[in-house]
């Protein structure tokens, strides 16, 4: 829980974007304090909903891991799961997760572990203020990260789901200022299902590009935004990550057809 005077932080995060809809859901830990939070934005109806909890109740949301098949063959691997009721929301997904890559990477006198999945297949059901079930089908993008970070910690990140102009699937996971070292970072995109890392990138003030040291550009144009400001006893943060559209180039000079995601930026003191 306590490693050189820094208390774990650890968290499970899942975005899920399609042309209907955006969202995002999120159980976190720092030493012994817990929160949870969630957000879902209707694209058609530009309207965003979301709620935070210092003090989460179990049943609200609820965020499982996939966990491998049994040994014998044929065995399949069981999918994680979101479930949400909250806020005039009921949501229940399915995610067909998979190994995803993973990161361990110094900060400040510590060691953080992530692991990153991305274009997740994710299908359910969501119903909105009493209505009527509708079906979900969608994209994913899954952060599970635990560690001691430094106590003044600041980032970037983008994270999305795609296609290329060639028609094959792409995702991406960038990041600047934590898990970013020039090899062995948790920078991934992913194409047909194979990731690989791309170079160092670098993020423009307000989020609407993202530069990588090969040339290539993504662009981001914001759709609708969660930021927040928290000055409790054992976390004092303000971030923002607004949910939007990417065009452009990804890093490894991949032509992007469009995509959608989340680009976040967060200083927090912990």
């Amino acid at each position: 829980m306590i490693h050189n005077g820094r208390p774990l932080k650890r968290w499970r995060y899942v975005g899920v974007f399609g042309e209907r809809l955006m969202a995002c859901f999120a159980l976190v830990q720092v030493g012994p304090a817990r929160q949870s939070f969630w957000a879902l934005y209707e694209r058609g109806e530009r309207r965003l909903r979301q709620r935070t909890h210092l003090l989460p109740r179990r049943a609200a949301l609820r965020l499982s891991p996939g966990l491998p098949g049994r040994r014998e063959r044929g065995s399949r691997r069981e999918p994680g799961r979101v479930r949400l009721r909250d806020g005039g929301v009921e949501l229940d997904l399915r995610l067909q997760e998979g190994e995803g890559i993973q990161a361990l990477c110094t900060h400040g006198s510590g060691l953080v572990w992530t692991r990153k999945q991305a274009g997740v297949a994710a299908r359910g059901t969501y119903a909105l203020d009493g209505g009527r079930a509708r079906e979900l089908t969608a994209l994913a993008v899954i952060d599970d990260t635990a560690g001691h970070h430094a106590r003044h910690t600041e980032w970037w990140w983008a994270a999305g789901v795609g296609a290329g102009t060639d028609g094959l699937a792409t995702a991406w996971n960038l990041v600047r200022g934590v898990n970013d070292p020039p090899t062995g970072s948790e920078r991934a995109v992913w194409v047909a299902g194979q990731p690989h890392e791309p170079a160092p990138v670098s993020f423009a003030a307000d989020l609407s590009s993202i530069s990588c040291e090969d040339g290539s550009i993504l662009d981001f144009h914001a759709e609708a935004e969660r930021s927040r400001r928290e000055n409790l006893l054992i976390v004092n943060s303000d971030y923002r990550a607004p949910f939007g559209t990417f065009s452009g180039t990804l890093p490894g000079g991949i032509p992007l057809a469009g995509g959608l995601g989340v680009c976040e930026h967060h200083r927090a003191r912990w």
